[in-house]
């Protein structure tokens, strides 16, 4: 059964002081593509978060935004004394220089994060496996959503080989006669030019053997048939058939080129254009394939 690489999930996990909240959003892309956005304290844990993602999610670009929240009361373990020393003397003389009297208030500081270090053991083991559980949540959400996506893409595949099918058996259908119509209007044109036809028996013979020759198209339809019935199985019992149903897409385009281009009905060359139109719309819904 099919995936689709577009999702949206949403995790949350905590401990006794530490919570975390996680979401996921995926669109299609042609490899696994994963752009964190987590808070500096998770700037070292970053390598193991991504691990642990592809170890879910196989094909997509992945945006992962992580928050956390520490209820710890221990806020003074954060703060740069340096920066935050450093910048007051900057706010003095910019007040100076700029001879403002208004007084500097806890406000101005928090809003420049400079002042705020992270301790690179801040994050323990314990903390992150937490973070783990809640990115663990929003990747089984995102993969619930993405086989739902994945059943209506697999209804809408199903639909249109059902509708190339069609088409083909009519392209047979039409092909068993279209040699001999061919044929017989050559004949009749030949009349009009010639009364005796007689003695041009044997060349109309041997012209009809290589209209026959040349516009036989058995074998493209047989692969054609092949491809289509490869594709189906490929939806229902691949774990990852994204780039194979993509082949043969590109297999099934080309049986149907050449069957156009050979054909000498314009019911076959109608038709074959139709199926060129439904398997460019599948090679389209395909790129979403996971």
């Amino acid at each position: 059964m099919i995936n689709s690489m577009t999702g949206y999930g949403k995790g949350f996990a905590q401990s006794k002081n530490f919570s975390v909240e996680v979401e996921i959003k995926s669109i299609n892309s042609r490899f696994l593509d994963i752009y964190l956005k987590t808070p500096s304290t998770l700037t070292n844990k970053e390598y193991e978060i991504r691990e642990f993602i592809k170890s879910k999610v196989g094909r997509g670009k992945l945006t992962v935004f992580i928050q956390l929240n520490n209820s710890s009361s221990d806020a003074a373990n954060i703060i740069d004394k340096d920066k935050l020393k450093n910048y007051l003397s900057l706010l003095k003389e910019l007040k100076k220089a700029a001879k403002i009297t208004e007084k500097i208030k806890l406000e101005h500081i928090l809003n420049n994060k400079e002042v705020f270090s992270i301790d690179d053991n801040s994050i323990s083991g314990e903390e992150v496996d937490v973070i783990k559980k809640a990115v663990g949540d929003a990747l089984v959400q995102l993969n619930k959503m993405k086989k739902n996506e994945g059943k209506e893409l697999t209804k809408d595949l199903n639909k249109r080989i059902e509708i190339i099918e069609e088409k083909l058996q009519i392209i047979q259908q039409q092909s068993e006669v279209s040699v001999k119509e061919y044929f017989e209007k050559l004949k009749e044109k030949i009349k009009t030019l010639v009364e005796d036809i007689a003695p041009y028996t044997e060349r109309l013979e041997l012209e009809l053997a290589v209209i026959a020759e040349k516009s036989e198209i058995t074998e493209e339809c047989v692969r054609l048939k092949s491809h289509l019935k490869f594709f189906l199985e490929s939806i229902e019992n691949e774990s990852d058939p994204g780039r194979k149903l993509n082949f043969l897409c590109q297999e099934m385009n080309r049986e149907a080129n050449t069957i156009s281009s050979k054909s000498i009905s314009t019911i076959i060359t109608h038709n074959a254009v139709l199926i060129k139109e439904e398997i460019e719309k599948i090679r389209e819904q395909i790129q979403n394939i996971e």
